[in-house]
């Protein structure tokens, strides 16, 4: 994979300058420059939280553990890396610059973080400065050009042939790692335990996760976020929701499957029908389908399946016209994925900024623009039992129309929710996550 990458690059660095010289015209800068930034220390400690690198700096190179480092870019020029390493015996080291994509930079080494003033543009108010405000070296803060970053995000959507490779390897990480993660469901772990099991396959700790795993058995799956992870097995594991995903080299994926025990079969009917439904979903990510469409789209196809399995007796169109498809789908579709898991630039008219709003009734949607070759998203409809939207329900005329008693009989499931990470090509999609599940197995 190393090889191909290195291939890759040199293309993917090309398209990362000439998306910087763009975004530097339409700002009115001569320099770009990106900060790794710092990391944060918790209130009244010496601790400090989990480093999360600036996704624009591991845009351009594959490094998430520099903190005190600096990119900049200089239209007609190579770029240059300004790269902490201190001397210091309290901590790991960064290890110095090594790898395909060392060649391509100008690498200044620096000792501590002050000393990086020294090697960037002379005039910092000539600077477009990317990241966080504790990034900041006397005379050097970031500035955040609006018109800098409305540029960047806006492209940022479309990902190089290197960034699809980085996106391919974290779905196979999370793949494997979904598999152990079954097993050990399979053979009655508690939450905890899973999720032991899953950071044991995908070889990598809580933090260098993309995000907290979504560990949950039975009625916890109704909780969209949910990640207590108990310590203890349930006396009866009837279902397991897992939404989990892996990092390589800083790009994300996001994967969520649902399982039924052997003994749940009546969900594991409900399971099929949504998975079918997701995978019909996944087709239309094509060019020129608009996401906010494909969105109001799955409510209609999973109010189709509430009504044809017993839970609802109105029509799909009066489930969704009225809102009760949002009780049982509360959720968007899914979002864009790359740098990270819900990628920026989501709700962008154009590369110049503005917002295209989503559809009336549907404020957890996390994407509206229209899907373009290259765009990743994920595609995750879901069915849930939850019980504050529940009874919320029951004091509305709609629950006429509702089969409490089936509706009931389900609470003890939680929930599904399939999830499948997407590139929209020129004539059909490529599921990252199911490709990755085929050859695994």
């Amino acid at each position: 994979m190393t090889d191909l990458l290195a291939k890759l690059y040199p293309d993917h660095l090309a398209t990362l300058q000439r998306r910087g010289d763009t975004a530097l015209a339409r700002a009115g800068f001569d320099h770009l420059v990106i900060a790794a930034g710092q990391p944060r220390m918790q209130f009244l400690d010496d601790r400090p939280y989990p480093f999360a690198v600036n996704p624009h700096f591991k845009h351009w190179l594959p490094v998430t553990r520099a903190p005190g480092s600096w990119i900049v870019h200089t239209p007609g020029q190579r770029p240059k890396l300004i790269y902490l390493q201190p001397h210091d015996y309290w901590h790991v080291v960064p290890e110095a610059p090594a790898g395909y994509w060392v060649e391509h930079f100008d690498i200044a080494i620096i000792r501590d973080a002050a000393e990086a003033k020294a090697h960037l543009p002379k005039d910092a108010a000539r600077c477009a400065i990317i990241g966080e405000d504790n990034a900041a070296v006397d005379g050097y803060a970031p500035n955040n050009p609006e018109k800098a970053l409305n540029c960047l995000h806006w492209h940022r959507a479309y990902k190089t042939d290197y960034e699809l490779g980085m996106l391919r390897v974290a779905s196979k990480l999370g793949v494997r790692a979904h598999r152990a993660a079954e097993a050990a469901f399979r053979n009655g772990a508690s939450e905890y335990d899973i999720n032991t099991a899953y950071l044991n396959a995908v070889h990598e700790t809580e933090n260098e996760l993309p995000y907290t795993n979504i560990i949950a058995l039975n009625q916890h799956g109704a909780v969209l976020h949910y990640t207590d992870l108990n310590r203890a097995p349930p006396a009866h594991a009837n279902s397991f929701v897992i939404d989990a995903g892996a990092s390589f080299h800083g790009y994300a994926s996001d994967i969520t499957r649902t399982y039924a025990a052997k003994q749940a079969g009546e969900f594991q009917a409900l399971i099929d029908a949504v998975d079918a439904a997701q995978k019909g979903f996944v087709e239309k990510v094509q060019k020129g389908t608009n996401y906010a469409d494909l969105h109001v789209h799955a409510h209609h196809v999973l109010a189709g399946i509430l009504r044809e399995q017993g839970f609802i007796r109105m029509s799909a169109e009066a489930a969704v016209a009225s809102g009760v498809s949002g009780v049982f789908f509360p959720h968007g579709l899914g979002h864009p994925i790359g740098l990270q898991v819900h990628d920026v630039g989501g709700f962008q008219k154009d590369e110049s900024g503005g917002t295209i709003p989503r559809p009336a009734g549907h404020p957890y949607l996390r994407m509206t623009r229209t899907l373009e070759p290259r765009m990743v998203v994920t595609i995750e409809p879901g069915l849930y039992f939850i019980d504050m939207l529940l009874a919320e329900l029951k004091a509305r005329p709609e629950a006429a129309d509702i089969a409490w008693d089936k509706v009931d009989h389900f609470r003890q499931y939680g929930g599904i929710r399939i999830e499948d990470d997407v590139a929209c090509g020129e004539t059909t999609p490529e599921n990252l996550t199911r490709d990755a599940f085929a050859a695994a197995a």
